[in-house]
């Protein structure tokens, strides 16, 4: 019983904070000035127009797969509305696909230099090669490995996510904002992938 409880309460800890951190771009979008992330960023940059479609591009289709990713982990979802699972599955590889692309462009910019580079152009990477391997796996009926692939790849959407409670605690921690970017750079996602790791072996997926 107490597992149980355990287990719903962290489901819904799940799902609330990738619906508010898939929903945080809007508040970019909408914004009048410039703020968060954007105030580490050159006038160079923030002018540049290639720059700014793959900041947005990347943030607001990023949001959205984490808005619709969370849903496909739904054993009700898949069992009862499987038609709807699919169609959210396509907008995700969509998303992913858009949203990633960026998101390796923008890496090559990123505030601090070549380590928080390296860090967020691997996690783009990484993003794309599961999923769109997730994607071919479904294709070929290989549930087991589209399942496995699907935790990987949203493990590293929930970076997203990560980032942004790591981010104030470490800057909070080292006094010194370019310290912690370059930290958050890795944390956002390396234990993500750890703990999908974990989860897939628990499970028993087969990812050969």
């Amino acid at each position: 019983m107490a597992k149980t409880v355990r287990n719903k309460v962290a489901w819904i800890a799940f799902a609330l904070l990738a619906i508010g951190i898939g929903l945080y771009p809007l508040s970019y979008l909408f914004a009048e000035e410039d703020f968060g992330l954007l105030l580490s960023k050159s006038d160079a940059l923030l002018t540049n127009q290639i720059w700014n479609l793959a900041f947005y591009g990347h943030i607001s289709l990023g949001g959205l797969a984490l808005l619709m990713g969370w849903s496909q982990f739904s054993k009700k979802l898949r069992a009862k509305r499987l038609n709807l699972h699919r169609n959210l599955g396509k907008i995700y590889v969509v998303s992913v696909l858009i949203s990633g692309l960026c998101g390796v462009y923008l890496g090559f910019f990123a505030t601090g230099g070549i380590i928080p580079s390296i860090g967020f152009i691997s996690l783009g990477v990484i993003w794309l090669f599961t999923t769109l391997r997730a994607y071919v796996a479904v294709k070929k009926k290989d549930l087991s490995l589209h399942q496995g692939m699907m935790v990987y790849s949203y493990a590293a959407c929930f970076a997203a996510v990560t980032l942004r409670i790591w981010l104030p605690l470490l800057s909070i921690l080292f006094g010194e904002f370019l310290i912690a970017y370059k930290i958050v750079a890795w944390l956002c996602w390396v234990p993500n992938i750890i703990f999908a790791h974990l989860w897939v072996r628990k499970k028993g997926l087969n990812l050969v």
